[in-house]
Order: structure tokens, then sequence, then C-alpha cells
């Protein structure tokens, strides 16, 4: 009687309790749960025609569009793994990547179709390349070569034409909840990227956690500010179908379109990465077109108390933190409200928020450990590291048994996150471990010392790094964007800093960015600025 726990029940369900509701929006056009649904199954149908058969690999390349939401679908209902791609990566960081994975086919956004074909040659697996969205009246990318505005490349299948053509019946195999569901690529900042593996069951329960502690309706309208192909969407890609929901998609995040997609399609709900929401919180002459009461999910680098405080007081929104990796698919804890954060003031509920918080009901069991593997005190001081074990954890790295056997030793996930314990149980993380500044013996967080510049007016973003220095071995060092038309030089936001710090945390150096350099996902890639020599240095 047990039915597997797979997400693909939640469009077998959204298809029989929603099938007129609006499920995808894209600019003008619209699709119904209905209509939806039967997109996936023609795909799924056209994929079997091609033998993609249980166990292959498909990636895909694209920005959030219709076509790379239906791939979510369409490809493990066949058995298939899906692996999306991360659009903006190089060419020979494609070439690794569909390699790596053994993928069969390609498909490819319109805006990536030459950059696929000039790799062509270098992908010898793969026997099948197929063009998204380029046959629905939108203009010809880079990659047509053709005197017709809306015909393929050589050697591609157009998806929407294959689509038309095809039956919607296919033959359903058995899908298993420990079945490869997704293989999602890391960003590889140290090392080659390493693949994933994510099962129907991971997905099942991170969709689930999510609508325990945030529930969402049919009459919620999702937007698609973050990439799909990042831990797919932080599995929104099948939560908003669970609940009915509409998603509006977005190719591009820029604030002036965020905000007016959101009044326009009266938007409840979007996740970002706190760079997203910092350039949403800095918007000029477009932030009253915002409606009130939306919720935010925000992830992927912890956010300052500042940027929360902002959006909440002056927007009327709600954010919800929430932490995990790739590897976790992807929560494993949310800063949980309780009645009595209501009292607080302002600062201090907005500073509560910035924590990463308690386990989800779903995602298992959460320490913080020292290097004996012993829990550390909850004494908001002690420093360990995240290790979760439970039903969200991956299934392993996709061919690299030596990094899955590291990342699950001891029968646990090792995060690398350096995080305390709160005396209420909430975690907040203090660090990457790698990026935990030593400075004359004493260790400084870098994300303690980046929260409290950004409460100086003038700071948009900023990112501290240790720096070699020759009296205390290495000392942190800010590289910093400022707000537009907002002016400030080194000495005054190191000593904003030393006036609201231990002055052994205060930046010793001080670089002025343009903007920081960042994955495709927000990350700031604090790697890249360790290569860089210090600017502004104060004597």
């Amino acid at each position: 009687m047990e039915t597997p726990l797979t997400p693909l029940e939640f469009a077998r369900r959204a298809r029989k309790l929603y099938p007129d509701r609006v499920a995808i929006i894209d600019g003008d056009s619209t699709w119904t749960y209905a209509e939806f649904q039967d997109r996936c199954d023609r795909w799924s149908a056209v994929l079997q025609k091609l033998e993609i058969r249980r166990g292959d690999r498909v990636a895909y390349l694209s920005p959030n569009s219709p076509a790379q939401l239906e791939s979510f679908y369409a490809v493990p209902q066949v058995g298939a793994v899906l692996v999306p791609l991360n659009y903006r990566l190089t060419a020979d960081d494609f070439v690794y990547l569909i390699n790596h994975s053994g993928s069969r086919m390609v498909c490819a956004d319109r805006d990536y179709l030459g950059t696929i074909d000039s790799i062509r040659s270098r992908l010898p697996h793969v026997e099948h390349f197929v063009a998204l969205n380029c046959s629905v009246g939108l203009p010809a990318g880079e990659g047509f070569r053709s005197s017709q505005p809306n015909s393929v490349t050589k050697g591609w299948l157009d998806y929407e034409a294959a689509l038309k053509a095809s039956p919607a019946e296919f033959v359903r195999p058995e899908i298993r909840e420990t079945d490869l569901l997704t293989i999602n690529y890391t960003s590889g900042t140290t090392s080659r990227p390493k693949g994933v593996m994510i099962t129907h069951r991971n997905a099942w329960m991170n969709s689930i956690g999510v609508l325990v502690h945030q529930p969402m309706n049919c009459a919620d309208r999702y937007l698609w500010t973050l990439p799909m192909f990042h831990a797919n969407g932080w599995t929104f890609v099948w939560t908003v179908t669970a609940a009915g929901a509409t998603h509006v998609c977005l190719r591009k995040v820029e604030p002036r379109a965020v905000f007016e997609l959101m009044a326009k399609e009266k938007v409840t709900m979007l996740c970002a990465a706190p760079t997203v929401l910092i350039s949403l919180a800095n918007a000029q002459g477009v932030r009253h077109l915002a409606p009130k009461g939306i919720r935010v999910f925000t992830a992927g680098a912890p956010p300052a108390a500042s940027t929360i405080q902002r959006l909440e007081e002056e927007l009327g929104w709600t954010i919800i933190h929430v932490y995990g990796l790739t590897e976790t698919a992807p929560f494993i804890t949310v800063c949980e409200p309780r009645a009595e954060h209501a009292s607080l003031k302002v600062s201090e509920r907005a500073a509560m928020k910035a924590r990463q918080g308690v386990e989800l009901i779903t995602s298992g069991e959460l320490r913080v450990v020292d290097e004996a593997g012993n829990d550390v005190p909850q004494d908001g001081i002690t420093q360990g590291e995240i290790v979760a074990r439970g039903n969200v954890i991956m299934a392993g790295y996709y061919n690299d048994p030596e990094a899955t056997e590291q990342a699950l030793r001891g029968g646990w996930f090792h995060s690398g996150d350096a995080a305390v314990v709160h005396p209420d149980g909430y975690v907040e993380i203090r660090d990457r471990l790698k990026d935990v500044i030593i400075s004359g013996g004493e260790n400084i967080s870098s994300i303690e010392v980046e929260g409290v510049l950004l409460r100086h007016p003038a700071v948009q973003e900023v990112a501290i790094v240790g720096l070699a220095h020759e009296r205390w071995g290495e000392a942190p060092h800010a590289f910093v964007v400022l707000k537009q038309g907002e002016r400030a030089d080194a000495k005054e936001l190191c000593e904003f800093a030393r006036a609201n710090l231990a002055h052994f945390k205060a930046p010793h150096s001080v670089t002025f960015l343009q903007e920081l350099p960042k994955t495709a996902t927000g990350k700031i890639q604090k790697y890249v600025l360790r290569g860089r020599q210090a600017g502004i240095v104060l004597q």
C-alpha cells in the first residue's frame, strides 16, 4: 500500500485538484496545471522515443523558463536523472560537467546554442542536442546561424516543435524513492565541481519541510528570482506545485524587473540570496511598487541583520532565514519564530533572524561539534563545525568515492561551516572554517565584521578576508562597495568598525570596488579577493 516519497506526486495531485488554475506565467504567456503537466508528459514521450532510459543523465542549460521548469518533471518521470547546469560558467566548464555526468542529451536555451556548438566535438557521449525557447515568437539568439529568424541551427532538435508533434502518452516506469532525481554540481571554487546526488526522497522531504514551517496555498504567486539550477531552486520547483501555487518566471534578476513583476503579478513569495536582498533594499525609484506582506526565503550566505531590518521596516516584507547546502537538498535549519520574539525591538528581532536557527521538522539531526566530535556547549561563544544526518542528506558525490567518504565520515555530513549554539538552541554560523581569520592567535569571524560595516550608511556590500600581516600573521581586510552617490574613506570605515567591535577585529585596510566577485547564486567569491593586493592600508 505504500507509495514512494517523490516530488512527482506533487504534480499528480496538482493536475487532479487544480487543472484550471494558472501554473506558470512567463511574460504574457500562461499555462494551467493541466497544460503544464500535458507538456511534461509530451516531453517524457519524446525522451522515450529518443531512447533516454532509466538512469540516463540529461543536462539542461537554461535561465528560469517554463522549459527549464518542465525538466524537473518530464526527465525524472521516465526514470532519467536531471543535471541542471549553472549557465554562468564557461564553455570549458560545460565540457567538464557534461562529460563527468555522462549526459546523453544536452538541452540548451537559445542564448547558449552557440556556446554548446563550439564544444560539440569535445562531448563524445552526447547523442542529442535540444534547443529550448526558440519557437515561441522569441528573437533569435547568438547561436542561430540560419537566415530564418526562428529556425534552429543544424543538428539541434526544436523543443517546442517536438512537443507539438508528440502524443502525451509514455510508459511510466516504477520510481523508487531512493532513485537519483538530480545531480547538482557544486560551485567548485577551490577544486573541480562535485556532482551532488539528490534522491526523490531527499527532495520530497525538503519540500514538505518548507511547507510545514512556511505554509503555501493555491492563492500564492511565487517569483523566480532564484536560479532553478541552484540546488533545484531550493526545491521550490516542486514545492510551489505541491501547493497548487503559480510559478512566475524571470530570466534575469534586475531590481526594476523584480519590482514591476511583483506589482503586475501580485507576487506573494520569493527566494533570494543576501546579495539579491541588498540590491532590492537599495533599489531606487521602484520600491514603491512592491506589495506589502511578501515572504522571502533567504539562504546561501548569512544575511546581515541590518538588511533584514530594512526590508521588514521599509517594505513590510517578512524575511525567513534558512540554512543548508546543496548536499542537504538543501535546507537543514530554519530561524523559526517564537512568540517571545514578537516583543523584541525591531533591531533585536532582526539580529535573531540573522541566526541560522533550528532543525526543520523533516531534515533530521544537526549538531555543532568540536574537533573530537563532541557537542560544543550552548554558550553562544564556543565554535565548532555543523554536522548533520537525516533524510535530506545526499546519496554522495557522483563518481567520487573519496570525496563522498570524506564528507560523510563517521555517519555524519560535515558542512565545513563554523558555528556556535546559543542557550536557546539556535545555531549561528560564524564563518566557513576556511574563512576564519586567525590574527595574533585570536579567531575573527568575517561575518561578524561584515555585519557591522553593513550598518554604515554608505556601505552597500562588504567582504572581509584575511590577508598576510607582518606582525599578526594575518589581519582582516575589507573589500567594500559603496551605495550609489555615497562617499566614505578607509579611515572612516575602519574607525566605524573599531567603535562597534573589539579593536583586534576591525579591518586594517580597505579596497573599494565597483562590485564584488560572486558565484551565479550570489555567494561572494572570497578566494578571488584573497588573490588581490590590499588597497588602502592604514598606518
